[in-house]
């Protein structure tokens, strides 16, 4: 008799055992198995049939069932290992609840012991919504060097909006003084960089300065003859 048939008979009488669920989720309102509701059954039915099944963790959570007749024979099942968490409790008590339910969801899932959904019947819980936090400003951005590079550094305590208002007023001081078209221009290139970090954090303000350069621009643009 191969593993596979050995395990499938043992299934079988297991169900035909009269095995009770013990355990009660309260929220829930439905009953679960324990460990201890079929392991002494699964253990004297094995015996009979020569089967022997040892968990093991590392990466995964592993219960391999070996036939004890023909040493070549062996079945494996596996799950990732998720460890429990609670607010009280040493770690080492965490572990042993891990270890117990993982053992005892790998002996479910080989002997094919049907139970209630878990998910689908446990009390939902309400998630907060997602705290978001507010972008910070570069503590320091610098244009290329020249006459025209523009240096913005951020207060400590400043937000993003004290940082785009600074890069607008320092914006249009610049265009201020700038003597012709191509001043504009430099303005522009060589602080570039800034820009695009505007653009990223303000669509809306980078819009804003953008429209302030194209009418520095255009001032300077000669009247036609």
């Amino acid at each position: 008799m191969s593993v596979y048939r050995k395990l499938q008979a043992t299934r079988v009488e297991l169900v035909n055992s009269g095995i009770k669920k013990t355990g009660h989720n309260s929220y829930g309102v439905w009953n679960y198995y324990e460990l201890g509701d079929f392991i002494p059954t699964v253990h004297k039915l094995f015996d009979a049939v020569g089967l022997c099944g040892v968990v093991t963790f590392g990466e995964m959570a592993t219960l391999t069932i070996y036939d004890t007749e023909f040493t070549d024979q062996k079945i494996e099942f596996a799950t990732p290992i998720v460890y429990a968490e609670a607010a009280k409790g040493q770690p080492i008590q965490m572990l042993g609840s891990t270890h117990t339910y993982l053992r005892r969801y790998l002996w479910l899932l080989a002997m094919e012991l049907v139970e209630a959904d878990a998910v689908d019947s446990a009390q939902q819980q309400e998630h907060a919504a997602p705290i978001k936090i507010a972008p910070k400003p570069p503590a320091k951005i610098e244009g290329k060097e020249g006459a025209w590079q523009l240096k913005i550094k951020a207060d400590p305590e400043a937000d993003l909006q004290d940082w785009i208002d600074t890069v607008k007023q320092a914006v249009g001081i610049m265009l201020g003084t700038a003597k012709d078209e191509k001043d504009v221009m430099d303005i522009f290139k060589n602080n570039r960089v800034i820009f695009d970090r505007l653009k990223a954090d303000s669509v809306d303000d980078h819009v804003s300065v953008m429209a302030a350069f194209k009418s520095a621009k255009d001032s300077f643009k000669k009247e036609p003859a």
